[in-house]
């Protein structure tokens, strides 16, 4: 199992590094055409379709590893005075809703990818973009984040049956605030240190 976790992790990896240089790469199209209107009275022409494309690719590919990463925000004021059965079990259920919901969403969205390639839609822009390309690209970040989290669940699922609730609960809540702290002071020593965290 802590193989398919390594697998998952590396490909949560190449998505929030995909997702991270395409919301980059957006940015500074942005920003080259606000200085092209600014002082020469031009524009590129397409990079507010083009960003639009890498905020949803971006977003969509990244949402694994901020999964296995444990970034995701709960609402948590109860929760913490439940006993761990409880939150675990909580926890469980949450990430399978999650899932749930994400795997509708991408249900849905190949509908979509379907009805562009069968219409053969472009956008209603300068560029005309083939509309089935940026929607096949976020379809398939959704399907990868499906795929990290039925994993997520799969891993924390043997590790309750092989009853190691501790090592499940790391695996899936959220993190807690001294976790939050202790990455922190070890982020900071790497840094002093020269070496990389």
């Amino acid at each position: 199992m802590s193989r398919l976790m390594a697998l998952a992790h590396r490909l949560s990896r190449v998505g929030l590094v995909f997702g991270g240089i395409l919301v980059f790469l957006a940015a500074l199209l942005i920003g080259i055409d606000v200085l092209l209107r600014k002082f020469f009275q031009t524009s590129l022409g397409g990079a507010d379709e083009l960003a639009g494309y890498a905020l949803a690719l971006g977003t969509s590919w990244s949402l694994g590893a901020a999964l296995l990463d444990r970034n995701h925000i709960r609402i948590d004021s109860l929760y913490t005075h439940f006993p761990r059965g409880l939150r675990l079990a909580l926890d469980l259920f949450g990430i399978g809703l999650f899932i749930g919901f994400f795997g509708l969403i991408a249900v849905r969205g190949w509908d979509v990818v379907e009805q562009s390639w069968v219409s053969s839609s472009r956008s209603h822009t300068a560029l005309a973009t083939p509309t089935v390309i940026p929607q096949l690209v976020w379809f398939l970040g959704l399907v990868t984040l499906v795929l990290l989290g039925c994993a997520l669940i799969l891993h924390a699922a043997l590790l309750i049956a092989r009853g190691q609730a501790a090592a499940a609960t790391r695996a899936i809540s959220t993190r807690s605030a001294a976790e939050e702290v202790e990455e922190e002071v070890r982020f900071l020593k790497g840094r002093e240190s020269g070496g990389a965290p």
